[in-house]
């Protein structure tokens, strides 16, 4: 296993070991209050005495995951004692399994635990991505000043957040996520993820979407289909799976590390955004990753987070504490003091006529229009997926389903750092529907590739329609930084989907877990001086 750590460690560019000589204690028992008992690890550096704990809280294998082994032997060969916690029901512990939920429960009782265990003298750390960097904010709560550092990768506090985005399920990624959790007991879990992409996107239009667990496991997933049954933004089941409070409350210092291609971007800036109006001062890295990308990266640097605070150890701590590589033309990483840049202005450009798209005011114009049939999705084509993150887009929008505006040709580089948005006029013949815009770069040859997007569902009366019927639709994208470079177009898509990165909405009342009915929904996209359809550019100054 000393052999697979120091592997693991190289695959993980982490630094310079502080030792090899670690041992292991397996299945250490944490009594919870109702019974339930959960299995813990740790992983400890013997002979440097008394160091301080990283505490992680997983539903994956860490009971026969040799991975999983050397990862926690590498992360304590760097002076620190390790403790994995299984959560109930997942490899050994006991209770029932609730995903991303059970931590909030039985958070207080594993730092009690821990308070009374000899070898723990009282400096308490978290690191980890997804999963593992979710389950911190519950620790956070409950461990309060005990708590001197954290690095949460590639995750959120807020699981609505994580797995509803503009209020459409974010379908692909949980799809993906249950193969891994089905398999908790096997190996192959992961290979079978990471190979099954193309059978689960034809699986994934299958109704009704609750039965997907059956479909694809051969068994049902409670958890999956009470995901599915409060799909209502406003519902209140969501509160217990809200850790974001954690958020403001912990004075632990945070390295907040994802990806401009992550899922989970929009919730890690977010909580970004908390601390840093708190006055926190946390470090932010995003980098040209997808989620697995983030996490593997992350590791490194939540370890160089941990020995800076809890070791004194400064070695490879950059001074500034936010950190960005900027894509495109520019493909280069940059240093800021906060996110986003002070020097970043947003400008409004609009949609026009003629399928244009400038800074300058639309004249008088008819609405362009399109028809949308959930039986035929228009698909999803790169961007923050369980696929490759950039994607030539011509095929996407050759489609009849896809309205595409393109700027004239740069004559200068124009650069993007920060959050994006949309605002969109529109009028659909169905009261349920969802609306889609992607950010494209078209070069010389005509290539155009995804930079960034975002999608809002629509409901009755939400947003509430004008008095012409028409309604505004404010859609959030992923924030990003990009240099368009001069010769280049700016390109804006719009249609009202990107299957199976997101659920389809078929139109209909029907709830989302047991719907079957479809509708066609018949589009039109305003852009006149009444109705100002446009996107929200943070453009920087160069």
């Amino acid at each position: 296993m000393s052999s697979f750590s120091r592997i693991m460690s190289k695959f993980l560019n982490f630094p310079p070991a502080e030792t090899h000589d670690i041992k292991v204690e397996k299945d250490l028992e944490i009594p919870m209050p109702d019974g339930a008992i959960l299995l813990a690890n740790r992983y400890y550096p013997h002979r440097l005495g008394k160091r301080p704990t990283i505490l992680i809280c997983s539903v994956y294998n860490t009971r026969i995951g040799a991975a999983n082994d050397a990862i926690s032997t590498a992360t304590a060969e760097q002076g620190f004692n390790v403790v994995v916690v299984s959560s109930r029901g997942a490899y050994g512990s006991t209770g029932e399994y609730e995903p991303f939920l059970s931590e909030r429960k039985d958070a207080p009782h594993i730092i009690e635990w821990l308070k009374h265990q000899e070898w723990f003298n009282g400096e308490l750390c978290s690191e980890g991505a997804s999963y593992l960097g979710y389950s911190q904010w519950p620790i956070a709560r409950y461990a309060g000043s005990m708590l001197k550092a954290m690095s949460t990768q590639a995750t959120g506090s807020n699981f609505h957040d994580m797995a509803y985005s503009g209020d459409a399920l974010m379908l692909e990624v949980f799809l993906f996520w249950m193969t891994v959790d089905s398999g908790r007991n096997s190996r192959l879990a992961s290979i079978k993820a990471v190979t099954g992409g193309k059978q689960r996107a034809k699986q994934a239009l299958h109704l009704p979407l609750e039965e997907l667990d059956t479909v694809l496991f051969g068994h049902e997933n409670t958890f999956w289909r009470e995901w599915l049954t409060h799909y209502l933004p406003e519902d209140s089941y969501w509160e217990q799976y809200d850790s974001s409070d954690a958020v403001s409350l912990t004075t632990a210092p945070n390295h907040i590390f994802t990806g401009w291609h992550d899922f989970f971007l929009p919730p890690a800036i977010k909580d970004y955004n908390t601390m840093q109006n708190d006055g926190k001062a946390p470090y932010l890295t995003i980098g040209p990753w997808t989620h697995p990308k983030a996490a593997q990266n992350g590791g490194r640097e939540g370890i160089i987070w941990l020995k800076t605070h809890m070791l004194n150890k400064r070695e490879g701590l950059r001074e500034a504490p936010v950190h960005i590589f900027v894509m495109g033309a520019a493909n280069e990483w940059r240093d800021y003091s906060v996110w986003p840049p002070t020097d970043i202005k947003l400008q409004r450009w609009y949609l026009q006529s003629e399928f244009g798209f400038s800074t300058d005011l639309p004249a008088v114009s008819d609405p362009d229009s399109y028809t949308y049939d959930p039986a035929n999705p228009t698909p999803s084509i790169g961007g923050a997926s369980t696929g490759s993150p950039v994607k030539d887009n011509r095929a996407l929008e050759s489609r009849l389903d896809v309205l595409t505006y393109t700027s004239d040709v740069l004559n200068n580089d124009l650069e993007l750092i920060g959050p994006v948005s949309g605002e969109l006029f529109v009028k659909s013949s169905l009261q349920y529907t969802d609306f889609f815009v992607k950010i494209c770069d078209v070069d010389s040859s005509g290539k155009s590739l995804n930079v960034c997007d975002g999608i809002q569902r629509v409901f009755p009366e939400r947003p509430f329609p004008q008095p012409d019927g028409i309604i505004k639709v404010t859609i959030n994208l992923w924030p990003t930084a990009y240099r368009f470079g001069k010769g280049h177009q700016i390109r804006v898509q719009v249609s009202s989907g990107a299957f199976p990165r997101f659920a389809r909405n078929l139109g209909t009342d029907e709830p989302l877990a047991t719907a079957t009915k479809m509708k066609v929904a018949d589009q039109s996209i305003f852009h006149d001086p009444e109705h100002l359809s446009a996107l929200i550019l943070p453009i920087m100054n160069l």
